[in-house]
């Protein structure tokens, strides 16, 4: 008998296959049992999550996201999601970045232009640009609902596993705790017009690695 709710595994997020005729509050269980039972694989990890298999309303989103971090020690960051009417994909953030030492994530609503400097001792979410010329510094993780096209830093707390997830990733320079991107050319795309295609950059044998945010991505083995 096929499972009412399949988890799947992505780089630094996973995608939740949710049954479509099962009652919500049927499923819901279902999502507690199936965290619950993997809560020791999951620890205390950062991630990006994408619901398959059934529409959903933004409260029953969060009604999901609340029971997943009820019965986990997940933190769920930001939804990855698809727009059926521009059949685009979308990221959106979500308040609730916390962690167990009691560092909260921050919201910063507001395009960095030239010269500016944005820093935070936590996981930071930025509602809107980084130009070229600016700088986004956080210790811990960085998203962007907008793009990425001045530098970005992260992961300064030594600690593993960081992230920058951005709507449109084109930066300057960017550098997730000791290892620094190699951008393969140096044209500029800032005149271009943005494309919403999230990407994910993190840290992988050495070197920092920038991957779209697809449904192949998503596809990963099921546990």
């Amino acid at each position: 008998m096929k499972s009412p709710v399949v988890i799947k595994s992505f780089q630094n997020g996973i995608s939740l296959h949710l049954d479509e005729g099962l009652p919500f509050d049927e499923l819901l269980k279902e999502v507690a049992l199936k965290f619950r039972e993997s809560a020791g694989f999951f620890k205390n990890a950062k991630m990006a999550l994408s619901f398959e298999g059934r529409d959903l309303t933004d409260e029953e989103e969060k009604v999901v996201v609340d029971t997943i971090t009820a019965n986990s020690d997940l933190n769920i960051v930001c939804l990855v999601g698809k727009d059926d009417n521009t059949n685009q994909n979308y990221l959106k953030a979500l308040q609730m970045l916390s962690y167990d030492d009691g560092n909260e994530g921050h919201f910063y609503r507001g395009t960095l232009k030239k010269g500016q400097v944005l820093e935070a001792e936590s996981s930071i979410v930025i509602i809107g640009d980084i130009n070229p010329g600016a700088t986004i510094i956080s210790t811990r993780d960085i998203i962007i609902l907008g793009g990425l096209y001045g530098e970005a830093y992260c992961g300064a707390d030594g600690s593993p596993g960081h992230f920058v997830v951005a709507l449109e990733m084109s930066p300057e320079k960017l550098t997730i705790g000791d290892f620094k991107y190699k951008p393969k050319d140096k044209t500029s795309r800032w005149s271009i017009k943005m494309k919403i295609q999230p990407k994910v950059a993190f840290a992988k044998e050495g070197a920092v690695v920038i991957e779209p945010i697809t449904k192949e991505l998503l596809s990963g083995i099921p546990f």
